[in-house]
């Protein structure tokens, strides 16, 4: 085996799935979990397989009207981890330049590295509120540029890209022959606001088959339904059909007892939704009363989203930012999500998407870590 091959790794899953976990955790970025009580169901609704195909047929269905969009350019994925996996895999090819924004979520950039790809960065400046300058996205794009990858909420700042800002990416990308994959993941999360989806936007600008557009999401992080995995890819229809022929390789089939699970979870949504809005109504007040009580943080406050990347202030920076987030966990059993996995180390995220009583309890106890470390 290569020495390459031994290093394709995600670290900030690993890290994730090994040292996130504490009594008081404030790294998940969803919303905690529906548990088996809330969920609508009757057994008499399940089955263990169904004939394999390109898609199962009722889920199919449920995702292009949740969507708004044909059902010929819905690909269905396991999680939006996944589908920004086909999504990529699908348009790059190795040595191909990719435009990644900066602050990134940690497993697009692994993604890119994975497909051996040549990866530039769109920053998105704390200063700047994370919004991305138009004119540095025009210089960036060069005649190698086969793809743009932004998410939106931004992943970490829950900073949104508008409908007129996603219209002028749109238009620029067309110009150039690029396409632009946008992980739309915790968009939702506006409860009723209009939420720009880039892929009807896309729409307006190019016919069906010349959308630069690719949309990714699941259901796994506005509405705590992890653990189905139902996430999608929207392209338009000749790539879709390459991406259901690419998965041939990853998953072939889904898991059907998910995937029906999924159909039960869409008729219901607005359920969800309800719990969703409630829970952050409730949390995003916590979170605002920390902030507003911490003189030596900084942070971008998003309109909606269950994520922010606070920034420690350059008194509590001359020493090392990871000292801190040790204490944190070892001493007060807190985590958040360390700045060094987003490229910024003295940043954090945390997240706001738990219970009520936890995420009150996990900020008293960050607050009262961020007045030990200072004293030290």
């Amino acid at each position: 085996m290569s020495s390459s091959a031994r290093i394709k790794r995600s670290l900030y899953m690993e890290w994730a799935k090994t040292r996130s976990h504490a009594k008081y955790n404030l790294a998940t970025s969803g919303l905690i979990g529906v548990p088996r009580a809330e969920f609508p169901l009757t057994l008499d609704e399940l089955e263990i397989t169904a004939p394999g195909n390109y898609g199962y047929a009722p889920l199919q269905r449920r995702l292009a009207e949740h969507t708004g969009v044909p059902d010929e350019c819905v690909v269905a994925a396991a999680g939006t981890s996944m589908a920004n996996h086909l999504a990529m895999a699908a348009v790059l090819d190795p040595g191909d330049e990719v435009l990644v924004e900066q602050p990134a979520y940690g497993p697009l950039l692994d993604v890119a590295n994975y497909l051996g790809v040549r990866v530039k960065r769109l920053p998105r400046r704390f200063e700047a509120r994370f919004a991305i300058g138009l004119e540095e996205l025009e210089r960036a794009i060069s005649t190698s540029t086969r793809l743009i990858v932004l998410t939106n909420l931004h992943n970490p700042s829950g900073a949104p890209l508008s409908g007129e800002m996603l219209q002028a990416i749109g238009k620029m990308a067309h110009r150039a022959g690029v396409r632009v994959l946008v992980d739309e993941v915790y968009l939702e999360m506006l409860f009723g606001k209009p939420a720009p989806f880039c892929f009807p936007i896309g729409n307006s600008i190019a016919g069906a088959s010349e959308n630069p557009f690719i949309a990714t999401s699941s259901l796994t992080k506005v509405y705590g339904l992890s653990g189905l995995r139902c996430g999608w890819i929207l392209a338009a229809p000749d790539l879709a059909r390459r991406m259901w022929l690419l998965n041939d390789l990853f998953s072939a089939t889904g898991a059907h007892p998910a995937e029906r699970l999924s159909v039960v979870a869409l008729s219901h949504l607005e359920q969800f939704r309800e719990r969703a809005r409630a829970l952050l109504t409730a949390n995003r007040a916590l979170l605002d009363a920390f902030l507003d009580s911490r003189p030596d943080i900084e942070c971008f406050r998003p309109p909606a989203g269950t994520v922010v990347f606070p920034r420690l202030r350059l008194g509590l920076t001359h020493r090392d930012p990871d000292a801190f987030f040790k204490l944190l966990r070892e001493k007060y059993e807190t985590t958040v999500v360390p700045g060094s996995f987003f490229e910024m180390p003295r940043h954090f995220r945390i997240g706001i998407g738990g219970d009520t009583a936890t995420l009150r309890a996990g900020l008293e106890r960050l607050s009262a870590a961020l007045d030990a470390f200072a004293k030290q």
